[in-house]
């Protein structure tokens, strides 16, 4: 059987910073109304303050709810935190761990990175686990010695085994937000070194895992960069705020 479809496709949408009551409620009733013929599991990654409001909102619906951080403490002081438990507790499923910009705006390390999945996995959460290298590590050809240092912190904090519950995301760092955008060659290249490095450990595993693309993944490239043989969807940011663009790409797989 081909492996490809053993696997899931998934679109998971990162609101980052950005949502109000106002546009919450527009963008997932619009997103649920054109929901109805897509295969693709969807979900979205809100900010914290607004699980509650997407936790009512898909209620009874296929769309899943996941949070865009998370602290490895489950309670405690930790002023300004919030806990996978807590996480839990509005419904979500789903975490995104390791995002680029915890890594480079909050000094998230792979150590810190693979706790956070950890955490989220003894607490019953489906990690997004995020790896990607910056454009100087790419031009200086680091790009699988950065990866494979992110992803083998996982799995040494974690094991193999871990992976049957976790999603891996890969987001060229340089492809976000710059208007450079990965081919799907470049693309598919990396997916297939994440996969060949899970399949070191375990090729059942490796086949099983669902791996997205988070690099600028939008309506008009979504078709090709899905076709890919080891692309299972994506990670999307801007294009996530736009019912129309999202549902499009939730289409595509």
């Amino acid at each position: 059987m081909n492996a490809k479809k053993m696997r899931k496709t998934i679109v998971a949408g990162n609101w980052k910073m950005n949502a109000s009551k106002d546009s919450v409620e527009s963008l997932v009733t619009d997103i649920l109304s054109g929901a109805s013929d897509v295969s693709a599991e969807i979900i979205v990654c809100a900010p914290f303050p607004y699980l509650s409001q997407v936790e009512v909102l898909i209620e009874g619906s296929n769309l899943m709810l996941g949070a865009q951080n998370l602290n490895v403490n489950a309670s405690g002081a930790f002023t300004g935190e919030v806990s996978a438990e807590m996480i839990k507790d509005f419904g979500a499923n789903h975490v995104i761990v390791g995002h680029s910009e915890r890594r480079s705006l909050y000094g998230e390390t792979s150590e810190i990175v693979a706790e956070k999945t950890k955490a989220a996995i003894d607490s019953g959460l489906t990690p997004i686990l995020c790896l990607g290298e910056s454009l100087d590590q790419r031009e200086s050809g680091k790009t699988e010695s950065v990866v494979s240092e992110q992803l083998n912190k996982v799995i040494k904090m974690v094991g193999i085994e871990a992976f049957n519950n976790i999603i891996v995301a890969y987001e060229p760092v340089w492809a976000i937000g710059t208007g450079m955008t990965a081919t799907p060659e470049q693309a598919q290249a990396v997916h297939k070194f994440i996969r060949d490095l899970l399949a070191s450990s375990s090729q059942d595993i490796a086949d099983k895992t669902t791996i997205l693309y988070g690099g600028s993944m939008n309506a008009s490239n979504a078709v090709e960069l899905i076709s890919c043989a080891d692309i299972d969807g994506g990670l999307i940011g801007g294009a996530a705020l736009k019912a129309e663009d999202f549902l499009q790409i939730c289409k595509a797989g």
